[in-house]
């Protein structure tokens, strides 16, 4: 059974000299296990943005594995100076070496794409396959002027967390707004209202240093892993062009563009998205 709260857990992994408190869920049983990084907005966890693509993963037999990173959730906060994809992809190798997993298939979704390249750059033999989604490096579209206008709202909402602007972001979230509820907006803006130390300590952050998503571009070559692009034509927050830069740099991957599709591509086609990474997963 898929249950958020049964599979609840929390481990105390170092990074970078500091313990935090990590909060992740664990399902399934199988020999494989893919491990699922979430995004950047506020009130986000890997559950919420991956609630869509769970239930087929471990029906498939994977065990699935969701961390919140430091700053959201259930995780324990922080006002981060340095890179944030890295010290991300510190907390990850932490949690893999509490959980004793030796070599994980990893899955992230914007800021969690940026943290698990940031991770399989530096531990290379612990990955096999790779999934990213609208993100994975920090450069510069060359297509939108930067930030765009999808992060200038999301930045806007973490200064002024409130229902109208959690509304002005999400409607350029996605493509086809008509599946926003209510209850979705009452339950996200409930989530980030229950950790406010969460949304200042992002703030905080963002003026301590304002890059928090180094450019890896230049190091992309060195990942020999497998690799599935995942992006929608329509995003406003990561441009497609940074999609077709990964291709360009990663010497295994492939890339599928979902038409009429924004920012949240496993949410807005879940049941296309769910086949494809699947068939990817099980390709030899």
């Amino acid at each position: 059974m898929i249950d958020e709260q049964a599979s609840s857990r929390f481990a105390v992994v170092n990074a970078d000299g500091q313990d935090y408190r990590i909060h992740y869920n664990d399902l399934g049983e199988g020999e494989q296990t893919l491990v699922m990084l979430h995004g950047s907005g506020p009130g986000a966890t890997s559950w919420a943005n991956f609630s869509r693509n769970i239930e087929p993963l471990v029906q498939a037999g994977y065990r699935v594995i969701l961390m919140d990173c430091p700053g959201w959730g259930k995780s324990d906060s922080v006002v981060c100076s340095g890179a944030r994809s890295v010290l991300n992809a510190q907390v990850l190798k932490g949690l893999l070496d509490a959980l004793q997993l030796q070599q994980v298939h990893l899955m992230g979704n914007s800021m969690g794409a940026h943290s698990v390249v940031a991770f399989a750059l530096e531990n290379p033999e612990r990955v096999g396959k790779l999934i990213l989604m609208g993100g994975g490096t920090g450069g510069p579209s060359q297509a939108m002027p930067m930030p765009t206008e999808g992060i200038k709202l999301l930045q806007q909402l973490y200064r002024e967390p409130t229902i109208e602007n959690l509304k002005k972001m999400m409607s350029v979230f996605v493509y086809d707004t008509s599946h926003l509820t209510e209850a979705l907006f009452q339950a996200r803006l409930d989530n980030m209202l229950a950790r406010r130390d969460h949304l200042e300590n992002f703030v905080k952050s963002l003026q301590v240093n304002p890059k928090q998503f180094p450019d890896f571009g230049h190091r992309l070559h060195e990942l020999q892993n497998p690799t599935l692009i995942v992006w929608g034509r329509d995003d406003r927050f990561v441009p497609m062009d940074i999609g077709l830069r990964l291709l360009w740099n990663l010497p295994h991957a492939e890339l599928h563009v979902f038409n009429r599709c924004g920012h949240w591509a496993q949410w807005e086609h879940a049941a296309r998205f769910n086949r494809l990474v699947l068939d990817f997963l099980q390709q030899d």
